[in-house]
C-alpha cells in the first residue's frame, strides 16, 4: 500500500513541478494527491492510529471523485466563463461536504457511509469517463488529440475500475479486499502515463532525449547556407572586381560590354537568391511588442489584395476575438504572407480563401482556408523540411513554410497544415492564450 501511496504522490509532484500555474495540472495534482493518501490506511491501522486511518481513508474517498471531475471539466474545457466554473465547484462540492458532515454526526468514528458515497461518487466518476472521451472525440488537433487520447486511456479504465472494486463492492461487500484488483490498474495507468510523456506528452509532460529533428534540419540547413552566402560573396566580389577592370582596359568596345553587363547581372542575381536563402534559415532574432493581431491580418491581406484579385480569389473574413498579441509583428506578417502566396499559387483557376481568427481558452488560432489543389499526403509529412517543395517554378526554394515553421516555434507557438488532395488546405497557426493581452471577451 505505501508503494501505492509513494507511485501516486510522485505523479503528482511531477505534475505540480512541470507547471503549477495550470487550474487543470493543480486539479490533477489534487486527485493524484487525495487518490495516493488511500495507501497510508492500512499502514495508520496497523501501527495502532485508527482515528487517522478512518480519516485518511474519508477524505480519499470523498476528495477524489470531486478532485478528478473538476480535472476532467477544466481538461475537456466544458466550463467556459469563470462565474460558471466557480458556481460549478460549489455545487459539486456540496455532497462532498454533506457527506462530511453524515460522518460527524454518526456514532462511528469517521466510518465511510459507502452506500450514500455511491450515490453520489458514481455518477462523478462516470460523467469524468464522459467529459474525456467527449473531450477526445471533438478535438481536431492531431498533436492534442494524441494527448487527450493518451489521458484518457490512462484514467478512465482506472476510474471505472475505482468505482467497481472499491465504491460498489465496499457499499455491498463489506471490508471487501479491493486492493489485489486496483493495485494492477494503478501499474497500468502509471506506466501509460511514463511512456505517453516520453511519446506525445501527457498533462504537458514532455520526457524527450532529443530536439525537434526539424529544428536540427534547420540548423543544418543554415549553417550550410552560412558557408554558400560566404563562399558565393567571395567570389562574386572577385567577378566584380575583374569586370571593372575589363571595363576600364577594353574601353567602349560594345560586344565585349555587352558580356560584361551579362556577367555582372548573374553575379547579382546569384548574391540576391543566396542572401533570401539565407535570410530565411538563419536563427530568427523575435523582437516582440504588443500589437493588435486582427489588425496585423487585415494589413497584410490588404497588401496580398491585388494579387489575391488578379487570380480571381475571394477572401472571407470572421475574426471573433480581436487580441493584443505579444510578438514580432514584422515576421509574423511575413509569415501570414507567406501561406497566403502559397494559398493563392494552389488555386491557379481562382477559388475562395477563409480567414478565420478564434480563441479557446489555451490558445488563439489564425486559420487560413483555400478551395486549392491541396498536398499529396506523402508530401504533407515534409512540407516544413528546408528546401522541400511541392511546386516546379523558378526562384522557389522550398524555404517559404520553413521560415512559417520558424517563426512560429521561436514566437512559442505551433503552425500546422491540414490539406485533402483537390479539396484544399487548412493552415493553423497556434498561439498561446497567455500571450494575448486583451480582447479575449
Amino acid at each position: 500500500m505505501l508503494v501505492y501511496f509513494f507511485a501516486l504522490l510522485a505523479a503528482a509532484f511531477v505534475l505540480l513541478f512541470n507547471n503549477p500555474r495550470s487550474e487543470t495540472n493543480r486539479w490533477a495534482v489534487l486527485f493524484l494527491a487525495a487518490a495516493s493518501i488511500g495507501g497510508l490506511a492500512d499502514t495508520l491501522s496497523v501501527a495502532g492510529f485508527n482515528g487517522a486511518s478512518n480519516t485518511v481513508q474519508l477524505l480519499n474517498h470523498i476528495v477524489t471523485p470531486y478532485a478528478i471531475l473538476i480535472f476532467a471539466i477544466l481538461y475537456s474545457e466544458t466550463a467556459v466563463s469563470k462565474r460558471a466554473k466557480i458556481a460549478l465547484k460549489l455545487l459539486l462540492l456540496l455532497p462532498v461536504l454533506t457527506t462530511a458532515i453524515i460522518v460527524l454526526l454518526s456514532s462511528s468514528a469517521f466510518a465511510v457511509p459507502y452506500k450514500f458515497l455511491l450515490a453520489w461518487a458514481a455518477p462523478y466518476y462516470l460523467a469524468t469517463c464522459g467529459l474525456l472521451i467527449r473531450s477526445l472525440w471533438k478535438e481536431t488537433d492531431r498533436r492534442n488529440r494524441k494527448s487527450r487520447l493518451i489521458v484518457t486511456v490512462i484514467i478512465v479504465p482506472t476510474v471505472l475500475a475505482v468505482l467497481v472494486f472499491i465504491n460498489i463492492a465496499n457499499a455491498f461487500i463489506p471490508n471487501f479486499d479491493f486492493f489485489r484488483y486496483i493495485s494492477f490498474f494503478i501499474i497500468y495507468s502509471l506506466t501509460i502515463a511514463l511512456l505517453g510523456s516520453f511519446a506525445y506528452g501527457v498533462l504537458g509532460v514532455k520526457l524527450r532525449f532529443e530536439h525537434d529533428p526539424l529544428e536540427s534540419a534547420m540548423k543544418t540547413a543554415s549553417s550550410g547556407t552560412s558557408l554558400l552566402n560566404h563562399s558565393i560573396k567571395n567570389e562574386i566580389g572577385k567577378i566584380a572586381i575583374s569586370s571593372e577592370n575589363l571595363k576600364q582596359t577594353l574601353g567602349d568596345r560594345e560586344d565585349s560590354m555587352t558580356h560584361l553587363q551579362i556577367i555582372a547581372k548573374a553575379s547579382d542575381h546569384l548574391l540576391h537568391m543566396t542572401e533570401r536563402m539565407h535570410s530565411q534559415l538563419k536563427t530568427l532574432t523575435l523582437v516582440e511588442e504588443p500589437c493588435r493581431l486582427d489588425q496585423l491580418i487585415e494589413q497584410c491581406l490588404l497588401q496580398h489584395k491585388p494579387l489575391l484579385e488578379q487570380s480571381n480569389i475571394s477572401v472571407s473574413v470572421q475574426f471573433s476575438v480581436r487580441p493584443t498579441l505579444l510578438c514580432d509583428p514584422v515576421h509574423l506578417q511575413e509569415a501570414i504572407g507567406n501561406v497566403l502566396m502559397n494559398a493563392k499559387e494552389a488555386m491557379p483557376d481562382g477559388g475562395m480563401l477563409d480567414v478565420r481568427l478564434e480563441h479557446t481558452k489555451r490558445e488563439i488560432r489564425l486559420t487560413i482556408q483555400d478551395t486549392g489543389e491541396g498536398i499529396a499526403e506523402g508530401s504533407l509529412a515534409h512540407v516544413f523540411e528546408p528546401f522541400f517543395s511541392t511546386k516546379n517554378r523558378d526562384g522557389n526554394f522550398g524555404l517559404g513554410l520553413s521560415y512559417v515553421y520558424n517563426v512560429m516555434r521561436k514566437s512559442g507557438g505551433a503552425i500546422e497544415l491540414v490539406s485533402v488532395p483537390r479539396a484544399g488546405t487548412i493552415a493553423t497557426f497556434r498561439f498561446p492564450a497567455k500571450k494575448a493581452e486583451e480582447g479575449l471577451s
